[in-house]
């Protein structure tokens, strides 16, 4: 749920039964109409409505009044509720569907062994007439209620279809054995489709089962995701006692308590003990991570081997793991560009089927000679039975499903579907620098003792523990293991480093100039060795005595491991990259020369950054821009696709379409490839639904009779039918076999 400052709200619903496309179109339909809504799109594949409506005109349950009224429901509980109370309705709804698939085939069979090889036994009809009764009216009933409801609104779905079929097979049926004069009295036999009626539908009730489940794997990634949420804690109370508490109960500022092999509960800062946490299922990096005092943890991590205590700083939905999973849900849920056009070929598919069988019954009722209505029904049987609309209506939102929980499982996450199927045109990525190609905090590269003598280290360390600058945080870390020295007369030289003294002697750690200013020497070796460093824009500093210089220390911002061979693959890819930083020119040129990247630019400001994807956009290209930074979110927001880089800042994630957790730049690639394979996948879909409709529907109205002879049985026509849904979520679930 987000409200902004429009008071408006978004929000989204389950929406309880719906049975085809055409039914999310209707659905979509009323709320859209309903006074006070702003926009309302419903997802088929994932059962969902996304709807922004105005707090001050119109609420949740008016909302689900309005759906209520075309035949539907709206699930408006407590969002923390929600998931559990839909996992058991669509449990009830799953096993339901099971025992009516089961009882319809089973009762079919004897309906469809006497239909074809046992037509001329004594009570044969009547018995054919006796099973297949409660599969057409008891068990296909579904259908009927569902036709039932569209019908009282003026609209028409895919239940439509079926119980138009099923209920003129089975009518003509009775029909023929009440009335079998009608027929016999103008010389023609009195046949029964009992077999076609109670076979079509459990041929349609197995089809349904099928791609239940298909699309209950489809969401696998958001069930994985939630599998990792803990249930319980152990809270140290402030006499040190333990206490296990339920994951609802936990306030921010406990301490908690993370024995071996246990799930993190809430994110957190790590307040003592060390040990490694498998990160791998949100940033998808298979390699544990160490933490430390002040470490950050997450919820949804394992830890591995040590013990340790941290303190909850965000719970419930403010975790990552909850943010993760929300923006999951709502990628799952939003529609591609392309959904658009489908939709609206879903509207108007079952009224145009509907007149299409209409037309085909006149035709052979017109030019079939004597058997023209008993042709003429059947063939208008086929059609409404052959046609389907799930398979179109699937096509998109399935492979969309597919491959944001792909991207999810890898640590890409994807914001919406339409990021996910522009970012196969990207031709063109503007990289920031800092936190993107490198890591984004200044490291002790190199350290260059005079004559290799390094005793005063722990001094060095001791002044540089006092300092507040970034570089001396680097030395810090860089010297873990090195114990303290008692420093006085501490003083920071703005511009230029600090000084203090040890043992009534004075030392300066600093930049050259401070050096100078204080007539200290600098010997021959250790300069030559500064000077090769900066011609790599490595920072230099100098640690000194009052009498001459004792060590020369090189600090840069490291390029990430992965960012080379990232870059090549995506130049490989055939798109241009350019590099943007607010370095200075020397620095800019050493990373561009030691990444490969041919394009770069110094000294840019944050509005610069915006202006450059602009400017590339106004030459044709579709640009995505990769950054961490509160500075890159101008940029971030003006690009094609927007990639965040998830150590950055928040401002930065909120604004882009897609976010790398770990960081790391072969993500990117990766995302290209999945965007790419995803909307194959859609074309793919697409282009079978279509087909299949477009050879279908002809067939089944009958028109290779005139050719061939041949009419298409309702039985088959109920088969591929079923079929067709079950190949289009099957074809998307390959995604997630795809390299």
């Amino acid at each position: 749920m987000a409200i902004n400052d429009k008071n408006t709200i978004t929000q989204n619903f389950p929406v309880l039964g719906m049975t085809c496309a055409s039914c999310a179109s209707n659905a979509e339909s009323i709320v859209q109409h309903q006074e006070g809504v702003l926009s309302a799109s419903v997802n088929f594949a994932t059962g969902n409505l996304t709807v922004e409506y105005l707090l001050n005109i119109t609420d949740a349950v008016k909302l689900q009044k309005a759906v209520q009224s075309v035949g539907y429901d709206l699930l408006v509980e407590d969002e923390t509720k929600q998931q559990e109370t839909l996992e058991a309705i669509h449990e009830k709804k799953f096993k339901q569907l099971k025992t009516r698939t089961i009882w319809a085939v089973i009762m079919s069979l004897p309906v469809v062994i006497l239909g074809m090889f046992f037509m001329n036994m004594p009570y044969a009809k009547l018995i054919m007439w006796a099973f297949s009764t409660p599969v057409v009216l008891w068990l296909g009933r579904g259908f009927f209620s569902g036709a039932w409801k569209q019908a009282k609104h003026g609209s028409a779905n895919m239940d439509t279809l079926v119980a138009l079929s099923t209920g003129i097979a089975y009518l003509f049926s009775v029909f023929n054995i009440l009335f079998s004069d009608f027929w016999e009295a103008r010389g023609l036999e009195a046949h029964v489709y009992f077999e076609a009626a109670a076979v079509i539908v459990a041929f349609i009730l197995l089809g349904k089962l099928l791609e239940e489940k298909a699309k209950g794997n489809t969401s696998s990634a958001i069930k994985k995701l939630m599998g990792l949420q803990a249930k319980t804690v152990v809270v140290l109370q402030s006499g040190g006692a333990e206490k296990q508490i339920a994951i609802e109960n936990v306030k921010v500022g406990d301490v908690i308590l993370v024995k071996p092999g246990e799930k993190i509960a809430v994110d957190g800062m790590v307040t003592s003990g060390t040990s490694y946490v498998d990160e791998s299922m949100l940033s998808g990096e298979p390699v544990p991570v160490l933490k430390k005092e002040n470490e950050k943890v997450f919820a949804g991590t394992i830890n591995q081997k040590g013990s340790f205590q941290f303190k909850a700083v965000k719970i419930g939905k403010e975790t990552m793991l909850a943010q993760i999973i929300k923006m999951v849900q709502d990628a799952q849920g939003s529609k591609a560009p392309v959904q658009k056009l489908v939709d609206k070929i879903a509207g108007i598919f079952v009224p145009t089927v509907i007149g299409i069988a209409t037309f085909t019954f006149i035709l052979w009722f017109l030019l079939g000679g004597d058997n023209g209505v008993v042709q003429g029904l059947l063939a208008a049987v086929t059609v409404l039975v052959i046609a389907c609309p799930c398979a179109l209506g699937l096509a998109t939102p399935t492979a969309i499903m597919v491959g944001v929980g792909k991207g999810a499982e890898n640590g890409i996450l994807i914001k919406d579907a339409e990021s996910l199927e522009f970012a196969k045109k990207i031709n063109a990525i503007v990289l920031d620098k800092t936190g993107t190609i490198t890591e984004g905090r200044p490291q002790v590269t190199d350290m260059q003792w005079l004559d290799n003598d390094d005793t005063a280290k722990d001094i060095l360390l001791s002044i540089e523990k006092q300092s507040e600058h970034p570089l001396a945080e680097a030395v810090v870390k860089h010297f873990a293991e090195v114990s303290n020295k008692a420093i006085s007369k501490f003083e920071s030289i703005t511009g230029k480093g600090v000084k203090a003294n040890y043992n009534n002697e004075t030392y300066f750690v600093g930049n050259k100039k401070l050096l100078v200013e204080n007539n200290i020497s600098i010997p021959e070796p250790l300069l030559q060795q500064a000077d090769e460093w900066s011609k790599l824009s490595k920072t230099v500093i100098w640690f000194s005595n009052s009498h001459q210089a004792l060590c020369a220390v090189s600090i840069s911002d490291k390029i990430k491991e992965s960012s080379v061979q990232a870059i090549k693959e995506m130049q490989n890819m055939g798109i241009d990259l350019y590099m943007l930083t607010g370095d200075n020119d020397a620095t800019a040129k050493a990373i561009a020369e030691q990444t490969g990247i041919k394009y770069y630019k110094a000294d840019v400001l944050p509005q610069h950054k915006a202006d450059f994807v602009k400017e590339l956009q106004k030459q044709g290209k579709t640009v995505a821009m990769v950054g961490d930074g509160i500075n890159d979110s101008a940029a971030l927001a003006i690009a094609d696709v927007s990639i965040a880089m998830g150590k950055g800042s928040d401002i930065a994630m909120d604004v882009a379409r897609m976010t790398i957790v770990s960081s790391d730049l072969s993500k990117v690639p990766q995302a290209i490839k999945l965007s790419k394979q995803t909307v194959a996948t859609i074309k793919q879909n697409l282009f079978w639904a279509f087909i299949y409709n477009l050879i279908g529907i002809p067939i089944a109205a009958g028109v290779l009779y005139p050719v061939t002879g041949f009419l298409l049985n309702p039985m088959i026509a109920g088969a591929a039918m079923a079929m067709s849904s079950v190949s289009v979520v099957s074809n998307s679930l390959r995604l997630k076999w795809k390299r």
